[in-house]
């Protein structure tokens, strides 16, 4: 595998919200997979930073007066284009928040401040990259596959539905499914068992609901395997205002939104914490 350059895992955000025109919204199983084109922003987010994110003339107050805040995504690609940088995010419509999103049209705007937080470092000097994602959880590892192209990548998912966003990798990832519809039934830390196994000499990159990042930062810390977990906390603001999203750490509590959301597996006594997966 080739040394992937140094870079620093932050690109700086423009403090303001501002307006990318949609270009497509794809619907993948139980995913939508929104296309966007933004003109006035940074043209090089990081794998594993984040895009506040709200339908511009959807938001606001609905029926029931939800939702206000807008919704954080890691973004799936950044690609540089003529105008702008074409940037895709992958979301589950399960609530007020996605629902609008997923109902976005081409041509419609989708409102967003970003990219916001520190995202993926590169894989440790001498060690090969693992890429190991649970279910919406694989978004950030998709621009981080396209950087590092030779990794291997292990994704778990629910059921079929959920495992067709696996279409969105490239060759042929090793796929789970909690009942099997898809590859075989098992959880996503099995085949990474199986792979540091085989070759311990790796740096894992994983993100996925907190029980999965759970059992990857436990084996991982075990073995002594460096690991970065982008991790998820309920987030109002994504530049570090609120305090909504404070997580326990060996060095102390942060801030996810600016502190993460990538953090290294040794940091945490555990991954699972009030707050997480939300």
């Amino acid at each position: 595998m080739r040394a992937p350059a140094r870079v620093e895992p932050r690109t700086l955000a423009p403090p303001e919200r501002r307006l990318a025109r949609v270009s497509g919204v794809e619907r993948l199983g139980a995913y939508h997979f929104i296309s966007a084109e933004d003109e006035q922003g940074p043209p090089d987010p990081r794998p594993g930073q984040f895009y506040m994110l709200a339908a511009h003339e959807r938001w606001g107050g609905g029926a029931d007066e939800r939702p206000y805040l807008p919704r954080a995504f890691s973004h799936a690609r950044a690609r540089l284009e003529s105008d702008g940088l074409a940037l895709s995010f992958l979301l589950e419509a399960i609530g007020p928040g996605t629902q609008r999103l997923s109902r976005l049209e081409a041509g419609e705007e989708l409102a967003l401040v970003g990219p916001l937080g520190i995202g993926f470092r590169p894989p440790e000097d001498g060690t090969r990259a693992l890429l190991v994602g649970g279910g919406i959880g694989v978004a950030p590892l998709l621009c981080l596959n396209e950087e590092l192209p030779d990794a291997g990548v292990l994704l778990g998912f629910r059921s079929a539905a959920h495992a067709q966003a696996a279409a969105l990798f490239p060759g042929s990832p090793d796929v789970v499914t909690d009942d099997g519809s898809v590859g075989r039934r098992a959880l996503v830390s099995e085949p990474l068992v199986a792979a540091l196994d085989a070759d311990p000499a790796a740096t894992v990159f994983a993100c996925g609901p907190p029980p999965m990042l759970e059992a990857v930062r436990a084996l991982c810390v075990e073995r002594g395997v460096p690991a970065q977990l982008a991790l998820e906390s309920g987030m109002a603001c994504g530049y570090g205002a609120c305090f909504g999203c404070v997580v326990p750490t060996a060095e102390g509590y942060v801030r996810l939104c600016v502190d993460g959301p990538v953090l290294n597996a040794h940091m945490l006594e555990t991954a699972i914490f009030p707050g997480a997966g939300h």
